[in-house]
């Protein structure tokens, strides 16, 4: 019998081309199915940024199916946390959910190169996010 997961995490930025992308690649493949994950922005781009694709191909992660989704209130509302990447004030506040806000370097117009230190940054911050969650006692 499938279990419930541990928490909701939705992860924004304004493209979700890029950082947010990353960050629920990391989670997905770290937590597995304990960690139910989303992403969105609020102003969403055509495509998952490339360089992001690579970035993340290297570690093993494949995101070049993911595709950029608009931020939404249920979105929000159905999320335990909200992790947002510069979206500033598009993210909608709800009370009982626990906000976060990573500030990282913009991946757009960046190569692969430059992609790879925003991309450890984030796999360190969904670490350590895994840990939070696997010690909560209110859900």
């Amino acid at each position: 019998m499938p279990t419930e997961p541990a928490a909701s995490v939705l992860f924004v930025c304004v493209h979700n081309a890029g950082r947010s992308q990353m960050a629920a690649g990391f989670l997905s493949h770290l937590a597995g199915d304990r960690i139910e994950v989303r992403s969105a922005g609020s102003l969403p781009a055509e495509q998952v940024n490339p360089a992001a694709v690579e970035a993340m191909k290297e570690v093993g992660i494949d995101i070049s199916d993911q595709t950029p989704k608009v931020l939404t209130t249920e979105a929000v509302e159905a999320s335990d946390y909200v992790i947002t990447m510069g979206c500033g004030d598009a993210c909608p506040i709800f009370p009982g959910k626990k906000y976060l806000d990573w500030a990282l370097e913009d991946p757009a117009g960046k190569g692969v190169e430059a992609v790879r230190p925003i991309r450890d940054e984030i796999k360190t911050r969904v670490e350590a996010l895994i840990a939070e969650i696997d010690t909560r006692e209110d859900i």
